[in-house]
């Protein structure tokens, strides 16, 4: 058998054997692109840089990548320009995945292991799994569909607000605010990312405490909250919080996924004696994507991979707040988390980072029903408090689904007034 049986083309595989990865390569303009794939399909698959007697083949035949696809961009055919200081390529790997079993942890190995990501300028952009691959995952135990229910909410926009200050303040005070957004009409509130188990605010103070205010908002309002309380912590520990934080009476959990690790939120959506929402947070993953050259893609990172880890919700950066994060990184966030993918729920996106009442509309009119807006300075931080700060998002949602302009809408809500003389109004309507 020849080298030849590394190249193919997506026609040449049985999709159901193979894993397809979707890369980005920058090169010099002298670089060898097809040595260079090979080189990728190789060593994350049989080989290393030098032949070794065991490699038959047999086991080439089974087990090693295909390059299935290069494609440059600007695609030269004829000759390179000599202006040209580098050149692009997209490459497609395809991966045999009886090589690892279905987890993610081996599955990011191979396909953004060292002969990838460190060895040349390469951008994991994406990966196409194979049906049987995805069925061994449960994803989220909710979803869209299962979060609406339990908050019997069914036609806008849902509400997550960051407790603000972020750290520092005590169960009560904790428990104080989150009464006062749940008033306003918050649907989840949630600790902030850097809040998890302290020697002054254990997570089971919190939730029990929360959790009681809960049931007062309710009884006021007749609208449940969730509390997502962040449960981060070493690996061994995360389950034990999980169900003392179930025993304590709480609804929902909130996990920093990728300092935790991805398996870590897998075991939470897995175990069958953990039936709670889990909410996900972002930390860390500017890591993958910060580079335009390097890393692993936002919609992978924080789409694809947390959906298919269990999460049922996920923070990440809007653009239309504080984050530097493109539009189109967002959408395809949102695109992979939402759309159809085998037998995995969709998952709400809820993009967050300078939200407020006035600048809401963009996300909205981006993602319509189904999603979720993180807002929390602009809660915590309404000139006339945090009930009248979540008053306000709400009376925003309520105008941009019936296209009434904010500005109208403010008219008759001072609550939303207030909000949009201080911080303005970005609707564009």
């Amino acid at each position: 058998m020849t080298q030849d049986i590394i190249f193919s083309s997506l026609d040449g595989i049985d999709p159901g054997r193979f894993i397809v990865s979707t890369y980005y390569l920058e090169t010099e303009p002298s670089a060898d692109v097809l040595s260079i794939a090979k080189e990728i399909a190789v060593g994350q698959t049989t080989g290393t840089w030098v032949p070794v007697p065991e490699e038959t083949d047999e086991i080439r035949e089974r087990h090693v990548g295909r390059v299935v696809g290069v494609y440059e961009t600007p695609h030269y055919e004829r000759e390179i320009p000599g202006s040209a200081e580098k050149r692009h390529f997209i490459l497609q790997i395809a991966i045999p995945s009886i090589n690892l079993e279905p987890q993610l942890p081996m599955l990011l190995s191979t396909i953004a292991g060292n002969d990838v990501t460190i060895t040349y300028r390469v951008k994991l952009l994406d990966v196409c799994l194979p049906g049987d691959f995805v069925k061994a995952f449960g994803g989220p135990k909710f979803g869209i569909p299962g979060i609406r229910k339990i908050l019997n909410v069914m036609d806008r926009p849902l509400i997550v607000n960051m407790i603000k200050p972020c750290i520092g303040i005590s169960p009560k005070v904790g428990a104080e605010l989150f009464y006062r957004a749940a008033l306003g009409g918050v649907d989840v509130v949630k600790d902030d990312e850097v809040l998890a188990n302290t020697s002054y605010s254990s997570i089971v103070d919190r939730v029990k405490a929360f959790m009681e205010r809960e049931k007062q908002a309710f009884e006021e309002t007749g609208e449940h909250t969730l509390y997502a309380v962040n449960i981060t912590d070493r690996v061994e520990k995360i389950r034990e919080h999980a169900h003392r934080v179930i025993e304590a009476g709480g609804n929902c959990l909130m996990l920093n996924f990728l300092p935790a690790g991805i398996s870590t939120l897998s075991m939470l959506a897995e175990d069958p004696s953990i039936e709670l929402p889990i909410l996900v947070h972002l930390d860390l993953s500017g890591v993958f994507f910060g580079a335009s050259n390097s890393g692993v893609s936002a919609p992978l990172v924080l789409g694809k991979i947390p959906r298919l880890s269990g999460a049922d919700m996920v923070i990440y950066p809007s653009p239309y707040g504080k984050f530097l994060f493109l539009r189109e990184s967002y959408l395809r966030v949102a695109h992979l988390l939402r759309f159809p993918f085998y037998n995995i729920k969709p998952v709400f996106p809820a993009p967050s980072g300078g939200v407020h009442a006035g600048n809401l509309a963009p996300l909205i009119r981006d993602l319509g029903v189904d999603c979720m807006v993180g807002v929390g300075g602009g809660i915590h931080g309404h000139r006339m408090g945090g009930t009248a700060g979540a008053k306000s998002v709400r009376q925003a949602i309520d105008a941009i689904m019936k296209k009434i302009p904010l500005k109208e809408a403010a008219k008759e809500h001072p609550e939303l007034a207030a909000a949009l003389e201080d911080w303005g109004d970005s609707s564009g309507r």
